[in-house]
Parts: C-alpha cells; sequence; structure tokens
C-alpha cells in the first residue's frame, strides 16, 4: 500500500471511481460548491476514513456513492457502471441491495426492539443476515429484545450498525457514526463497524471531524472546500480498541 493507491489497487477494477465529480447548489444567497472536481477510486474491502471539516464536500461525496444525490457534472462508476445513468429502479435497487447506512442519528424506531428493527432491513435484502446474527457481529445479542428507549445511545447506534449490515451489503457509508457519543462509546461502536467491515468484507467508507479516527483506515482521505487536499495511506492501520480521544 505504500504507492498511495489503497488496499485493493492490485484488484482489477475498483468498487467506485470517480471522476471530474462537482456538485453545485443553488440557494437564495447564490450557488454553493460543494465539489470541486473529485479525482478517487475506492477498491474492494478497503476501510476508508475521511476527514474535513463542516461544509468540506465530504458528506456530499458519501451521497453522491450512496445513490442519494446526483453531480452536478462529473461521474462516478460503480463497479464500472455509471451511477447517474440508473434509472429509479435501479438506483432503488442498488440503495437496497448494495449499500447500507449508518448516520449519526439512529432513527430506529422506537415501538419495535432491537430485533424488529433490524428484520426491517432484512425484509428487503435478497441474502440477508438474521436479525440475530447481525446483532450478535456488533455485540447486541443480549440486548435482541429491547426497545430502543431501553438502550444507551451508544446501544441504539450499534443496532443502526446491526440494521445496516443485516443485508449483507458490499458497500458500507458511516457519516459521522461517533459525532453524538463521548469516547469510551464511540469506540465501541467504532469496534462494530470494524468488525461488520472485516466479516462480511465491505469497502467501508466512515466520514469523521475526529482526527484520532483516522488512524483505524486503510487511507485517510483529507476534504477542504470541496477538493481533495490529501490522500494518507496507514501502513499499520489500529485497531478501533487502541484509540482514544
Amino acid at each position: 500500500m505504500a504507492d498511495g493507491t489503497g488496499s485493493g489497487a492490485g484488484a482489477a477494477q475498483p468498487t467506485f471511481m470517480a471522476r471530474g465529480l462537482a456538485k453545485t447548489y443553488r440557494t437564495e444567497a447564490g450557488e454553493v460548491h460543494a465539489l470541486r472536481g473529485i479525482d478517487l477510486e475506492l477498491w474492494p474491502g478497503e476501510f476508508v476514513v475521511m476527514l474535513g471539516p463542516s461544509g468540506s464536500g465530504k458528506s456530499t461525496f458519501l451521497n453522491i456513492l450512496g445513490g442519494l444525490d446526483s453531480p452536478t457534472a462529473g461521474q462516478v462508476l460503480y463497479r464500472g457502471a455509471d451511477l447517474a445513468a440508473f434509472s429509479e429502479r435501479a438506483r432503488t435497487r442498488y440503495r437496497r441491495e448494495e449499500i447500507g447506512f449508518v448516520f449519526q442519528f439512529y432513527n430506529l424506531i422506537p415501538s419495535l426492539t432491537a430485533r424488529e428493527n433490524v428484520l426491517l432491513a432484512t425484509e428487503i435484502a435478497p441474502d440477508p443476515l438474521t436479525p440475530e446474527a447481525a446483532l450478535d457481529l456488533v455485540g447486541l445479542s443480549a440486548r435482541a429484545d429491547h426497545f430502543p428507549a431501553e438502550l444507551s445511545g451508544g446501544e441504539q447506534q450499534r443496532v443502526a450498525v446491526a440494521r445496516a449490515i443485516a443485508k449483507r451489503p458490499s458497500i458500507l457509508l458511516c457519516d459521522e457514526p461517533t459525532g453524538a457519543l463521548d469516547s469510551n462509546t464511540g469506540i465501541l461502536v467504532l469496534q462494530a463497524i470494524e468488525a461488520a467491515s472485516s466479516a462480511l468484507k465491505t469497502t467501508t467508507v466512515l466520514i469523521t471531524h475526529n482526527v484520532s479516527i483516522a488512524a483505524m483506515g486503510d487511507r485517510v482521505i483529507s476534504f477542504t472546500n470541496g477538493h481533495i487536499a490529501e490522500i494518507r495511506v496507514n501502513d499499520h492501520r489500529q485497531p478501533a480498541s487502541a484509540l482514544s480521544w
């Protein structure tokens, strides 16, 4: 990995390839250039940490990868296919079958148990994990029958991770998954993401403003003002359990 191209550089095809990717939002105050010509490859099985301040473009980039948004210019290829050319039906199928999302806020259904929240995701997937297996991967087997109000914030976020991975996604996209958590609880969530990513061999992209988390990644990609400012390779990744902040 010393060449900076990532852990999957020897693979025949990147999972994602972005070329000249740009995104402009039009507001009452004028145009906002969220992305300004991004060129990047992400490789199968790679764990990438994206750093940058609020407004730097990293969440916009993640949303485009996940099929939640479309670029204004340029393109993103997923395994060689242009995401922007997908029909609405194909885009929906892509999000359902290929992508697991984890956001800062858990968005669990309060009237459902942890098991039932995870079960919802498995019902739309062709080859899902069982809810029990997904909860076991994130260390919550003993809490499967508890409702969100009976769980701590960190436990709720781990349920959200279990929900994201239950459909066996190829891609795991995590947007500030520890942003609302303290250090000790955040590390437990990162361990859950780490375990799930390893077990399912996902291409994982984790957005954070916390530079301490960068040590987890195969590569660290720093965004600023809609550009990629730096790409750094971690020759020796640290496990989540070794992090502190």
